[in-house]
C-alpha cells in the first residue's frame, strides 16, 4: 500500500511515517514546513507546500496515482493560540481541509484516516469516555476537529469517501530510536512545559488546581507517540474492515485507557530524572478542561491495537529526544531537559 501523510514532517506525521515504513508501507509526505522539520523528510518522498495548493496537489497526485489511503495530520494544534486567532485556525484546519478533500475525491482516493482529538469531548468529569461520549469542544482548536469530523461523516454518507477519525488523547515521548519527535524545542503541552521549567530553572506553572479530579489538577490520557503511530498503521492496514460500504465512517479513541493527572505527570518526571521539580499553582487558562481518559475497547476490537508503553517511558523518551533535537537544530540553547 502507498499512503499520503499530510503534516508528514511534524511530530505525529513523521512518527506515523516511520511506523508505516517499518510495516512495509510506502509513504509520500506533504508538509508546508511551517512547524515541521525538513530533516524529518530526508530520505522520504517529501512535497513541500500547503495542503490547499491546487497545483502542488495536482503534481503530487500525478506523480503518485497509486495512493491507497491518506492520513491527514496537517493542522494547527495550540489551544491558547486558537483562542487568540480563531479565524486562522478555522481557515487552516477546516477551510484548507475542504480544499484537500475535494481534490482527493476528484482523484478517486476514498480512504481517509483523520488525525482528530479527544478535545472534542466534553472533558469536564475527569472520567473515562468512549466514542459515544458527549461532544462539547471548548476551544476553537477543538471545534475545528469536531467540524472536520462532521464534514467527513457527511461526505462518507454521501459516498465521497470512507473515513476513520482517530481521536487522539495526549501524545508524549518520541520515536524510541530517536529518529523523530517533537519538532519544536518549546512544545506547548504539559510535559513540554515541565521540561522547559527544568531547563530554565524556573518553576513549572500548574494551571488549574480545582478541577473535579482526584487531586484537583487536570487529568489526561498520556499515550506514547510510538503507540499512537502503530495505531495508524493498524488503521491503514485494516481500513476496509473498519470503514465498510455499509458503515463508511468510524470514530476510534486512541489512548492508554488510564488517566494521569498533571500532579502525577510531575511525579513521573521526578522519578525519571531523579530530582524534584519546583511547582507554582496558577489559575486555569482559557480553553482548558478537566480532561478525560480513553475507553479503548473499540480500538482493541477493530484495530487489534492497545497501547503498550507507560507514562514513564514517554517521559524518558521525550527527555532523550530533547537532547537529540538540540543537535538537530544546532542550537545549544534550545529549551529542553538538561
Amino acid at each position: 500500500m502507498k499512503v499520503l501523510i499530510t503534516g508528514g514532517a511534524g511530530y505525529i506525521g513523521s512518527t506515523v511515517a516511520t511506523a508505516c515504513i517499518e510495516a512495509g508501507l510506502q509513504v509520500v509526505l506533504l508538509d508546508d514546513l511551517s512547524r515541521g522539520l525538513r530533516a524529518f523528510g530526508e530520505g522520504r518522498d517529501l512535497y513541500v507546500g500547503d495542503i490547499a495548493d491546487a497545483s502542488l496537489l495536482d503534481r503530487l497526485l500525478a506523480d503518485h496515482p497509486d495512493i491507497d489511503a491518506v492520513v491527514h495530520c496537517a493542522a494547527r494544534i495550540v489551544v491558547p493560540e486558537s483562542v487568540a486567532d480563531p479565524l486562522g485556525y478555522y481557515d487552516t484546519n477546516v477551510g484548507k481541509t475542504i480544499v484537500l478533500l475535494r481534490r482527493l475525491r476528484d482523484a478517486g482516493i476514498s480512504r481517509i484516516v483523520f488525525s482528530s482529538s479527544a478535545a472534542v469531548y466534553a472533558g469536564e468529569s475527569g472520567e473515562g469516555v468512549d466514542e459515544s461520549g458527549a461532544l462539547a469542544p471548548a476551544s476553537p482548536y477543538a471545534v475545528t476537529k469536531a467540524m472536520v469530523e462532521r464534514i467527513l461523516e457527511d461526505a462518507a454518507t454521501a459516498g465521497d469517501f470512507r473515513a476513520i477519525a482517530l481521536r487522539y488523547f495526549n501524545p508524549i515521548g518520541a520515536d524510541p530510536q530517536l529518529r523523530t519527535g517533537q519538532q519544536t524545542p518549546t512544545p506547548s503541552h504539559a510535559l513540554g512545559k515541565i521540561m522547559q521549567a527544568r531547563a530554565t530553572g524556573e518553576p513549572f506553572h500548574l494551571t488549574g488546581t480545582d478541577w473535579a479530579t482526584r487531586d484537583g489538577s487536570g487529568l489526561r490520557d498520556y499515550i506514547h507517540v510510538w503507540d499512537l503511530a502503530l495505531a495508524h498503521v493498524a488503521a491503514v492496514q485494516r481500513f476496509d474492515e473498519v470503514a465498510t460500504a455499509t458503515r463508511p465512517y468510524r470514530v476510534v479513541n486512541l489512548g492508554t485507557g488510564d488517566g494521569v493527572t498533571v500532579r502525577e505527570l510531575i511525579a513521573a518526571f521526578e522519578r525519571v530524572t531523579g530530582a524534584p521539580l519546583a511547582v507554582v499553582e496558577t489559575d486555569r487558562r482559557p480553553g482548558d478542561q478537566a480532561g478525560a481518559f480513553a475507553i479503548v475497547e473499540r480500538a482493541a476490537e477493530e484495530l487489534g491495537w492497545r497501547a503498550q508503553r507507560s507514562v514513564d517511558d514517554g517521559v524518558r523518551d521525550a527527555i532523550a529526544w530533547s537532547e537529540r533535537l538540540r543537535g538537530l537544530l544546532g542550537d545549544a540553547d534550545g529549551a529542553g531537559y538538561s
